[in-house]
């Protein structure tokens, strides 16, 4: 059962401000400010907006940590509030954290080795050594909220947020009661984004309005972001023993799987993952009220995840929406604020719109949810990812008391 949310996201800090974001269409897309993105082909992304580490993050691991430490620490702070838990008072051991990372601590790690090549190894610090580290928010967290139980990262790119998930449910059936699980990230600086441009599939295009648009016709490839969200796990029935007051739902089922090579006889296997999903969650096709989208925005990739979906649940079979478009792909933290949206979806009974497109391209059978949000009977829902170089993962989530409230 998930019982706590925490979103920082270019769309806002908090869980509700983002939602209304969301819901209003209202997009983060911009130019870069956190450093002159001039001589780059890119310069638009999301970024989480007055974001400030001080006040948020103890002082002497603002020193220690990148950015994207910094984000995971305030989104725990934030989820462990919000599902109302008080760490201290349970089992030590029967608590765990399971984070998505993607690149890392990139920024920290840029500033130590500008400080290697322009002076000397001296001046290189000490804490480059964890700061970097993929597992250093898993740790970080760990450590503040006395959270000793299996501890992990997953390293799967835009999928991660669903792997990391589909672990924390993994923990819950072999003890845990509770677990700290999602993403975030923070790769927005010149050693970041280079690194990112090596893939191709990066936008080039200027107008933010126009830069990212899964499934349509004028897809140019898509735009990064930071951020992400950190989610309150719980054994359902420990939650219960505990009082949770606030329950967003159930994860009902997870699969993950990887694509063949280039050049591979074999096709993509996200229609097979997301069959395989739903059959963990013991469900129909036809049960599924609605799908958040992987969306990656180059055309080649839309088509793909168009006709897996039209394959498993029919043409336009299930509404479909991707409100990252508003926020760009935030990587380890992107599917995890995808699974954060959904549940706030189920909660308030209404798919929010994809922001952007204008309209499907020609042969993409996918009844892609536009304009505005649409009101609809949501007992289900299925989270789609898709990380750079195969990964693929769904995540089925439930309400949390079967049916709808309303």
């Amino acid at each position: 059962m998930i019982t706590g949310l925490g979103v920082l996201a270019p769309t806002g800090i908090g869980t509700e401000e983002h939602w209304r974001s969301v819901l209003a269409g209202r997009s983060a897309i911009d130019r870069i400010t956190l450093f002159d993105p001039a001589p780059y082909p890119v310069r638009l992304a999301g970024q989480v907006p007055g974001f400030v580490a001080k006040g948020r993050v103890p002082s002497r691991l603002i020193q220690q940590t990148d950015r994207w430490t910094h984000l995971g620490l305030a989104a725990a702070e934030a989820a462990i509030a919000d599902a109302g838990v008080i760490p201290a008072e349970l089992p030590e051991y029967e608590m765990a954290v399971v984070t998505s990372s993607s690149s890392g601590g990139t920024e920290f790690g840029q500033h130590e080795m500008e400080n290697l090549y322009q002076h000397a190894p001296d001046w290189v610090g000490a804490y480059q050594s964890i700061a970097w580290f993929y597992a250093a928010t898993t740790g970080q967290i760990s450590i503040r909220h006395g959270m000793r139980g299996p501890c992990g990262v997953l390293c799967c790119e835009q999928a991660g947020g669903l792997d990391a998930i589909g672990q924390a449910r993994r923990l819950i059936r072999t003890g845990a009661k509770l677990v700290m699980t999602g993403g975030t990230d923070a790769s927005l600086c010149p050693y970041g984004l280079t690194a990112q441009l090596t893939t191709g599939q990066l936008s080039t295009v200027q107008d933010p309005a126009r830069a990212y648009l899964p499934f349509d016709a004028d897809a140019s490839g898509y735009l990064p972001g930071e951020g992400g969200a950190l989610l309150v796990v719980e054994d359902a029935e420990a939650a219960e023993a505990r009082g949770a007051g606030q329950l967003y739902g159930r994860v009902l089922g997870y699969a993950a799987a990887f694509d063949p090579p280039p050049g591979s006889d074999r096709g993509p296997v996200l229609a097979r993952t997301v069959r395989t999903a739903l059959a963990d969650a013991r469900l129909d096709a036809a049960e599924v009220d609605v799908v958040f989208a992987d969306a990656l925005g180059v055309p080649e990739a839309d088509r793909a995840e168009a006709e897996a979906l039209a394959e498993v649940f029919g043409p336009r079979g299930v509404p479909v929406t991707a409100p990252k478009t508003l926020t760009g792909r935030l990587y380890g933290g992107g599917a995890a604020l995808d699974v954060a949206t959904a549940l706030l979806a189920l909660r308030d009974q209404v798919v929010p719109h994809t922001a952007g497109p204008a309209a499907p391209a020609p042969g993409y059978e996918i009844d892609l949810v536009l304009g505005e949000p649409r009101q609809a009977g949501l007992r289900t829902a299925l989270v789609v990812a898709r990380g750079h170089g195969g990964f693929n993962a769904a995540l089925v989530l439930g309400h949390p008391h079967g049916q709808p409230e309303n």
